[in-house]
């Protein structure tokens, strides 16, 4: 009996050796088994690079909508270069007389403002900034080349509120003769100014009182077409001279000769919204300088070997 629990003691404990090697070494898994968990290795990924491109969309779908994005949406410039403004649209001065658009479209080129009068800050900002750089263009004179024409996209403005945002300009346009023809402060109402808004591609949006609007000078010529668009608060004088010498076709200002040399060295700037040195012409007009000085040159060698034979 002895021998006999000795014996079975042994083989239990040898039964047990042999289930803590097995649990030690597993079996290999059959070819069938591993294809499988990497079909659902496969499938795991896929499932998850789903999920994460799903997530951005789910989450802005729940995202909060901010209304100011709709109202900087809703603004802006529909450039319509070559367009034309109306000129037979009615509106009303600073004085309210019943004037036309095209009274002051005449006689030379003309930059074109949109604003309005109750405005409290950016737009007088915009009127003061654009007077004194029209006075530190050279050669070109407001009282003589061109005029500044500045109307209200508010149909509620009053003619006390244009005379009173007039009278700020004129008090810096010293030695301008007549400075309300020269920049007249206009008033309309909402047909008219949806007519020159529409014709000038600007786009703007009422909130609460106030207009959000983009700030742009349109840039027209003496028969009221649309040639350039100038971009930001404050101009630069040089832009405003090349835009409207480009607006005159040269016409305009002290030298026409000068002009014509500007318009051939200077090109406005698509991209960087502003006139910059032409770099082809320029190159162009320094090979005909070049050839000019060498024939100069030469002639004058062939002359004293004339002279000294």
């Amino acid at each position: 009996m002895e021998r006999e629990g000795n014996c079975v003691e042994r083989n239990g404990s040898e039964r047990a050796k042999v289930a803590s090697v097995a649990e030690r070494n597993p079996p290999a898994s059959p070819s069938g088994t591993g294809r499988g968990n990497a079909l659902r290795c496969v499938a795991i990924a896929i499932l998850a690079l789903a999920w994460t491109t799903a997530l951005p969309r789910s989450l802005n779908a729940h995202a909060v909508h901010d209304p100011q994005d709709d109202i900087l949406e809703s603004i802006g410039v529909d450039e319509n270069l070559g367009g034309a403004v109306p000129l037979d649209a009615v509106f009303r001065n600073q004085n309210g007389e019943e004037v036309r658009l095209g009274d002051y479209v005449r006689g030379g080129p003309a930059l074109l403002t949109l604003n309005y009068y109750t405005c409290p800050m950016l737009c007088p900002l915009v009127l003061r900034t654009l007077l004194e750089s029209a006075r530190g263009i050279k050669g070109i004179d407001l009282g003589r080349d061109f005029r500044i024409v500045t109307v209200s996209i508010n149909p509620d403005d009053s003619p006390e509120v244009a005379r009173a945002r007039a009278r700020e300009i004129y008090a810096g346009m010293e030695g301008t003769g007549d400075p309300a023809s020269r920049w007249p402060f206009l008033l309309g109402d909402e047909k008219a100014i949806g007519a020159l808004t529409g014709a000038v591609g600007f786009r703007y949006r009422k909130v609460g009182n106030e207009y959000a609007h983009p700030d742009v000078v349109v840039v027209l010529t003496p028969g009221g077409k649309i040639s350039r668009y100038l971009y930001g608060i404050e101009q630069d004088p040089v832009d405003l001279k090349m835009a409207l010498i480009e607006a005159a076709g040269g016409n305009i200002g002290e030298s026409t000769t000068l002009n014509r040399v500007l318009l051939f060295c200077f090109q406005y700037d698509p991209v960087g919204k502003k006139y910059a040195l032409y770099a082809r012409n320029i190159m162009k007009a320094g090979g005909v300088l070049t050839l000019a000085l060498l024939a100069s040159l030469l002639l004058v060698l062939w002359r004293r070997g004339r002279a000294t034979s």
